[in-house]
């Protein structure tokens, strides 16, 4: 039913649903396992906004052959591609870094970490 009221644009309202989703995760929220995870929820819906992009209709693999016209660019998707091997390591390292201030200060509330090192000035 909701394809009927935005024909062809159900892919691009989806991704404004997962970027306000992560946007508001990461404003929200004072856990920074939490924010992380809102940054990845932000991140999945620019992949999402790329690949509907990339996406031709009756397009078919850049391969020379006869009687094929449209071909899809396969630039975008090696692009993104990319974006998840960046993304997934860019997640380690956050988590590495919660891991190191749940060491150092005993939480991974961001509002405990800042009082925590204000009383240690």
């Amino acid at each position: 039913m909701i394809e009927y009221a935005f024909p062809g644009l159900l892919n691009y309202w989806i991704v404004f649903l997962l970027m306000m989703i992560g946007l508001y995760i990461v404003i929200a929220h004072e856990n920074l396992i939490k924010k992380i995870v809102g940054l990845n929820v932000f991140q999945v819906s620019v992949f999402v906004f790329y690949i509907s992009m990339a996406k031709i209709k009756g397009g078919t693999a850049p391969i020379l052959a006869d009687g094929i016209e449209v071909y899809s660019n396969p630039l975008p998707h090696v692009l993104i591609l990319t974006a998840i091997v960046v993304g997934v390591a860019t997640t380690a390292l956050g988590l590495a870094l919660v891991v190191r201030i749940q060491e150092s200060f005993g939480t991974i509330e961001d509002d405990e970490v800042r009082e925590k090192e204000e009383q240690d000035k």
